[in-house]
């Protein structure tokens, strides 16, 4: 494939915290033969200490960690990671919460900036789930460094995406009583669907 054609695309699994992004995002690249970042190991340590005192962060503190994301889910779209480069490319899945229209805007910008001339496809899945079933998801869970308090910082930063504006925006929605499984397997069928590749045999 040459330099301008499609090299790979970008999976974003994005939503708020505790919304299940991370078991979704490693059964989506599994299912693709792609490679799985996780957003929050990039986020550097004062991101961490400062969510984890019940601190929400700032934009200037996240932009940084962003394009962190951004550039390590390029890169594994770029070397290709054991996925799919004789159909489109390879595929990455990156965990990020991409809550503001700036953000995903920065992703954007900064994947194609890291591509360089390759032209890598970015696609953002957006994990919709209300804010009671993440409340109670967040109550039961240990050894995050996002505390449940931050919660109501995470909705109120939230910027829905729009399709008209965004494009390749995914909705997984959630209404809390589905199993992993079934969740994975629906997202696995929404990005199949958007990339037009088969989920790997």
């Amino acid at each position: 494939m040459d330099g301008d054609g499609q090299e790979g695309t970008v999976v974003f699994v994005m939503g708020v915290s505790g919304s299940g992004k991370s078991t979704i995002a490693a059964r989506v690249a599994d299912a693709f033969g792609g490679e799985f970042i996780e957003g929050d190991d990039l986020h550097p340590a004062a991101n961490v200490a400062k969510m984890a005192s019940g601190e929400p962060l700032s934009d200037a503190d996240r932009m940084p960690w962003l394009e962190s994301v951004a550039s390590a889910a390029a890169s594994a779209a770029l070397r290709g990671g054991g996925g799919r480069a004789a159909v489109a490319g390879a595929v990455a899945v990156a965990t990020c919460s991409a809550l503001k229209s700036a953000y995903r805007r920065r992703l954007r910008d900064h994947v194609a900036l890291r591509a360089g001339k390759k032209h890598t496809r970015v696609v953002f899945l957006f994990v919709q789930i209300a804010r009671a079933v993440v409340a109670a998801r967040l109550s039961r869970r240990v050894g995050h460094f996002m505390p449940a308090a931050l919660l109501d910082s995470q909705f109120a930063a939230l910027e829905t995406p729009s399709p008209r504006e965004e494009p390749d925006v995914l909705f997984l929605n959630v209404q809390g009583e589905e199993s992993p499984e079934q969740l994975a397997d629906e997202a696995i069928s929404l990005v199949s669907a958007a990339l037009q590749i088969p989920r790997k045999t």
